[in-house]
């Protein structure tokens, strides 16, 4: 299982060298994610908690001191009884406060996981929200680069008017085209804003600060085979290590049942200060060490209760994690599928963008030399700016979808 943890962990550090100069901004958004958000601030305050928790479960009851004064002394041979000091310490049975120990360790690791799988969680929204936003201004560049193309149509079509080569149709047809992209345009601008807002949120920094997004997104591949990733998602994925935690705590538990089961020991001395006596003795002082006490058990039923308890959670803990595991292998094969589609997309689009360019550029000198019919030269340049926001989706989508499998394998 180290071997293969260490060759999984070297796939992913060859791939981000790789690529590290790329992500340098987004790797820096995530340390201050990692630093900032509360949830996560949160779940680590929740397993320093549960580290407190094993020194206080291992230690021996607190020990017990009893004073008591003889208003009347008590006469005896050697002098009368003044007071007399006890002191005791129960020591539960051998073994108890040691598997008490090891549950609150187990619990403790447990939520460790919690907190490394809030952490993973973490990363993949924020890589999530950054891949928004790198394609939200693509589109917005991309709708720009159209609408310069429109305007130089515009001119053309304004010179050719002026010929009396075309009608005013052609012009009215190129401002209403602007125009619906200008509204497109504003509506990214829209909603840039509320990504930059929901993406800082997530790093706990001012909404206003803009976000740093590449010219151009990676496109690197995932560097494990399906069955590969399965694997790591079935020894490393945090829910289920934290169920597996669960159930060692459990284990542990269910010897704490049972010891408590038997007998406790108290051991004890008592010490009694006497004074001199009407036969002028000097008086000594009486101890008596050590005293020793048990605790008898009769209740059984309790017990048992309490074993029965556990092994019903035992069986609770093994069937949560089946299902866990079922949903989890469900979520990875639309993870899965999310990415070959992607990568389709990415191929298709980039094939569909050259070959609708050419046709644009076909057209444009046909509309120059002659008299092309302008709609054609509309709907291509309609399916241009389609195709290449279509490509920039893909690639987003690619990313994200590389990002979620990631984070189910707990990397």
């Amino acid at each position: 299982m180290k071997n293969y943890k260490l060759i999984i962990g070297i796939f992913f550090l060859l791939i981000s060298s790789i690529v590290s100069a790329q992500q340098e901004d987004l790797n820096s958004y995530l340390k201050i994610a990692a630093e900032n958000n509360p949830e996560l601030k949160a779940k680590f305050n929740d397993y320093m908690a549960a580290l407190e928790v094993a020194p206080q479960v291992k230690a021996l009851p607190d020990p017990q001191i009893a004073f008591a004064y003889f208003i009347s002394p008590v006469e005896t041979r050697v002098g009368p009884q003044r007071f007399k000091i006890s002191a005791s310490q129960m020591f539960p049975w051998f073994g108890t406060l040691k598997a008490k120990e090891n549950v609150a360790v187990q619990a403790a690791k447990a939520k460790y996981e919690i907190f490394e799988e809030t952490k993973s969680l973490l990363f993949n929204d924020v890589k999530a929200a950054y891949y928004n936003l790198y394609f939200n201004k693509k589109a917005m560049a991309i709708t720009l680069e159209n609408m310069g193309i429109l305007e130089t149509f515009q001119k053309l079509a304004e010179i050719k008017i002026e010929a009396g080569l075309v009608s005013m149709v052609d012009e009215y047809r190129l401002e209403m085209e602007i125009n619906e992209l200008e509204n497109q345009l504003a509506l990214l601008k829209d909603k840039e804003r509320f990504l930059e807002t929901a993406f800082n949120n997530l790093l706990d920094v001012e909404s206003s600060i803009p976000v740093e997004v590449p010219e151009d997104l990676w496109t690197n591949d995932f560097p494990l085979s399906k069955q590969a990733a399965l694997d790591s998602i079935a020894q490393f994925n945090h829910q289920l290590l934290n169920i597996d935690l669960q159930q060692a705590a459990l284990a542990y538990k269910r010897e704490v049942a049972e010891n408590m089961g038997k007998p406790n020991f108290k051991l004890g001395f008592d010490y009694t200060f006497i004074g001199k006596g009407e036969n002028n003795l000097s008086g000594k002082d009486a101890f008596i060490f050590p005293t020793v006490g048990i605790t008898i058990p009769l209740y059984q039923n309790k017990y048992k209760a309490m074993i029965q308890e556990v092994v019903y959670l035992e069986a609770a803990k093994t069937d949560e994690k089946a299902n866990k595991t079922n949903l989890l292998e469900t979520l990875f094969e639309k993870g899965w599928n999310d990415y070959l589609d992607a990568n389709r997309r990415i191929e298709l689009y980039k094939t569909q963008s050259t070959l609708a360019q050419k046709s644009m550029n076909l057209l444009e000198t046909e509309y120059i030399t002659g008299n092309k019919n302008f709609e054609e030269i509309l709907r291509m340049e309609r399916k241009v700016l389609k195709y290449n926001l279509e490509e920039e989706k893909a690639k987003a989508d690619k990313q994200a979808a590389i990002s979620f499998i990631t984070y189910l394998m707990g990397k």
